[in-house]
């Protein structure tokens, strides 16, 4: 069946949801590291993947991929703004009459600022990573986990985000969709499917390898900085079709990100609302990350005609946790 309110792809067929549905078993990666795994896809980033992707660089250059955190309200903070609140300000240090904080005296000479940080960071605008515990599907986690092991108490018991402590290095590749149809950016709605994310590797000079980090550019970054912050729900995102996932499968790639959520949106389908975020985190242990800021990158690799390069991402190693912000770097 043809997939409904999605703009088709500009090759290559659409699969049906019966296909989709079918890969949760055909592409599955349960047990294929051992039973009791918590890297999923990360295991194909082996320490000689780790070297090579340092031999990648030449310069010296760093360029950040995260958006930077801001507590104003935009229409992408469905699950509310971030929170930043002060326990401590450098206000009134001047003043006589100020009643110094616990701890503190006013002939000090040293004083501080002190606060608190809140926010959700999965949804469509923090840069994030996906934890293996961050979807369902049938009751199951990655591996086979149960659901039932993310509580409201402890939170993630299983395949939390602390199984990738040791961050991810490996080689990462911008798959610059815009720039490969001659446009600013995607609109809402529109994806990249599978035949047309191997066109782009091969314009851009790219042969995939084990291991890699495929990071996908809708010009959404580009669309934001123009037009403002957008409301999903209303007008729907670019971003992966599902029929990139069984390439995801067969070239090994151990982590996916976009400067979207990853999905379409809408997908497409009636049971799949997320169809790549659940095969590929439930069924393959397929890293994420979401909401990424490629504009920049995209610039640089336009300009070198390079668009591979070394990927470092670093997590914060909070126990119980579906996912981390970060802010990953791609260095030349």
């Amino acid at each position: 069946m043809t997939a409904t309110g999605v703009t088709p792809p500009t090759s290559g067929a659409v699969p049906s949801e019966e296909e989709v549905l079918g890969w949760f078993e055909s592409l599955s990666n349960w047990g294929r590291w051992g039973q009791d795994d918590v890297l999923g896809t990360l295991n194909l980033i082996t320490p000689d993947k780790r070297v090579a992707a340092s031999r990648l660089v030449e310069l010296g250059e760093v360029v950040s991929l995260a958006w930077t955190l801001d507590t104003a309200a935009q229409p992408e903070h469905t699950s509310g703004t971030p929170q930043r609140l002060f326990v401590m300000t450098g206000q009134g240090l001047a003043d006589e009459a100020r009643v110094s904080p616990h701890g503190l005296s006013p002939t000090d000479r040293v004083a501080s600022a002190l606060e608190y940080i809140g926010y959700v960071f999965h949804g469509y605008s923090v840069t994030h990573l996906d934890a293996l515990s961050h979807v369902f599907w049938d009751g199951r986690m990655y591996n086979g986990a149960p659901a039932e092991l993310v509580s409201s108490v402890l939170g993630a018991t299983a395949l939390d985000v602390t199984s990738v402590k040791q961050g991810v290095v490996t080689r990462g590749v911008l798959v610059d969709a815009p720039r490969h149809r001659g446009i600013d950016w995607l609109e809402p709605g529109e994806y990249v499917g599978a035949d047309e994310l191997r066109a782009i590797l091969e314009a851009e000079g790219v042969e995939p390898e084990p291991g890699d980090a495929l990071l996908l550019r809708t010009g959404y970054g580009r669309r934001k900085t123009e037009r403002g912050p957008e409301n999903v729900s209303a007008l729907g995102r670019a971003g992966w079709h599902a029929s990139c996932v069984p390439v995801f499968h067969q070239l090994d790639v151990a982590l996916i990100g976009a400067d979207t959520a990853q999905d379409v949106v809408p997908s497409g389908y009636q049971q799949l609302r997320m169809p790549v975020h659940s095969v590929g985190l439930v069924a393959m242990g397929l890293y994420m990350m979401d909401n990424m800021n490629l504009e920049a990158l995209a610039d640089r690799c336009a300009s070198t005609g390079r668009y591979a390069f070394e990927l470092v991402v670093s997590t914060i190693p909070f126990a119980g946790a579906t996912g981390s912000p970060v802010n990953p770097l791609a260095i030349f």
